[in-house]
């Protein structure tokens, strides 16, 4: 089970990961865009979860898993994903592109001028974005955001695989009765 958690985890990483490095360049452009290509990409990272779930399942354990332990390898393969995810994106946020948040900030705030905001939103949102920038400096705080852009697909996908590839010993001995 550990060697099957460790290469989904792995793999999954490398996944989110990639399409994030590749992303970053073009991000700014369409940010929307991005933004559902990248959950896109977490879901499909994650699919990895149903994989080692219904593996280890059928393969190593004699078609059994209970919800709790189904949760566990989801639970193990989530945080091993995102910490790569987070890691990487620290990495990349602070050697190679630390004005991403000002750039990001701009764009924001020139969406909302063409949008036709007042002066007095785009104060406010200025106001919010230099704060939230200046929290975003602090490697704890930035780990912290990072975390909350994946995890919740994560956990998501790990309850749905939990539920739905459960199977205890009655349902065994029913399915292989007929």
């Amino acid at each position: 089970m550990k060697k099957n958690i460790i290469i989904s985890g792995l793999v999954a990483g490398a996944i989110v990961t990639s399409w994030m490095i590749a992303g970053m360049a073009g991000m700014l452009k369409n940010l929307e865009g991005s933004l559902l290509l990248g959950y896109s990409t977490m879901l499909v990272a994650f699919s990895l979860i149903y994989v080692s779930v219904k593996n280890y399942r059928d393969k190593q354990n004699n078609g059994l898993i209970t919800f709790g332990a189904a949760v566990k390898i989801g639970l193990m393969i989530t945080l091993l994903a995102s910490t790569i995810y987070v890691a990487v994106w620290l990495i990349d946020y602070y050697y190679f592109i630390p004005d991403y948040f000002d750039k990001y900030a701009a764009h924001q705030l020139a969406k909302m001028k063409a949008a036709g905001a007042t002066p007095a939103q785009i104060k406010i949102q200025s106001d919010y974005l230099q704060n939230f920038s200046n929290n975003y400096k602090n490697p704890f705080f930035n780990a912290l955001v990072t975390y909350s852009e994946i995890l919740p697909i994560g956990l998501l996908v790990t309850l749905l695989c939990a539920i739905v590839l459960k199977r205890k010993q009655k349902t065994v001995e029913l399915l292989t009765a007929k």
